[in-house]
């Protein structure tokens, strides 16, 4: 029997950083560390799980923003792994639509980059949470207090209200999947000198970030952010429900503007509701508001 979880026990974390500053390799330690595999399936050897496309293996970078689910302390947390190329900055503004918090990570050797900027401005123009991650903090020149005191400059000059300069500090070594609450003690250069897993951060996310807002009792509305295709189910559409309840079979409208601005409403039914469980889509029968679902059954867009 598939689990149902309540507005209150989802989260929606998008990660955000500049390019090669640790996110891909924190989402793989939340997924190992939240047992979403067996110890003998063949992604617990792996690195960087989510950079499935050619390119992205190529790169070593992350182009197309990918969302997976895990379990914790009766939590779902839907993780979004964003771009951190500034090529894909787009892509990035266009999925933290989907989340209501999230997790900023920064190198401690490097610091504070262009992309740090930008993914952090939108983030706190949409009114996200954020948890910071001062993350690699094992590199030889690592400066964790140099680094601090650029993201907290940071964070006084892009701040829509003074409550955003309120935000949990973090330590991470992602590599070692590890992050920790204060700087370990000891010669952090040397691998796996210290002890550590990565459920500091997940406790955060249950205690400390926003359950999903919207009445569940509203009529039903979403926004589009991707488009994935099914061979058997045709075209999914993709998002966060802003509001209101969607079950199968029930009618659906998709509104979008044409290119001369108008407004065309295409009619659908939903053929096929899915959420992320893990990094499958799984099918359910409904999804209340807060929730990330996939839809099929609108073909015309």
């Amino acid at each position: 029997m598939k689990k149902e979880f309540t507005q209150e026990n989802i989260r929606n974390v998008a990660i955000i950083a500049h390019v090669d500053h640790g996110k891909t390799t924190l989402v793989d330690a939340l997924m190992k560390q939240t047992h979403l595999f067996r110890e003998n399936q063949e992604e617990m050897c792996q690195d960087r799980i989510l950079d499935s496309g050619d390119l992205e293996r190529e790169k070593g970078i992350t182009i197309n923003a990918k969302n997976i689910s895990i379990e914790y302390r009766d939590t779902k947390i839907n993780i979004i792994d964003t771009p951190g190329h500034a090529d894909f900055g787009g892509e990035v503004e266009r999925t933290l639509n989907m989340a209501d918090s999230c997790l900023l990570l920064v190198d401690a050797q490097e610091g504070v980059m262009p992309q740090t900027k930008f993914v952090l401005k939108r983030a706190l123009s949409l009114g996200l949470k954020v948890v910071v991650v001062i993350n690699k903090i094992d590199k030889k020149l690592a400066n964790c207090d140099r680094t601090l005191n650029k993201i907290q400059d940071l964070f006084l000059e892009l701040a829509t209200n003074s409550d955003q300069l309120e935000f949990p500090i973090f330590y991470g070594i992602t590599r070692e999947g590890k992050i920790f609450k204060e700087i370990p003690q000891g010669n952090l250069t040397e691998a796996n000198s210290t002890t550590g897993n990565i459920l500091p951060v997940l406790d955060a996310i249950v205690d400390s970030m926003p359950s999903p807002q919207g009445d569940i009792n509203e009529p039903f509305q979403m926004q589009i952010t991707s488009l994935e295709y099914n061979n058997h189910l045709g075209r999914y559409l993709i998002g966060k429900i802003k509001r209101g309840t969607i079950k199968l079979d029930s009618p659906i409208s998709v509104l979008k503007k044409n290119e001369k601005g108008e407004i065309e409403k295409t009619q659908g039914r939903v053929r096929g509701l899915f959420t992320k469980n893990g990094l499958k889509w799984e099918e359910i029968d409904q999804a209340i508001a807060g929730d990330i679902v996939a839809i099929a059954g609108v073909e015309s867009l």
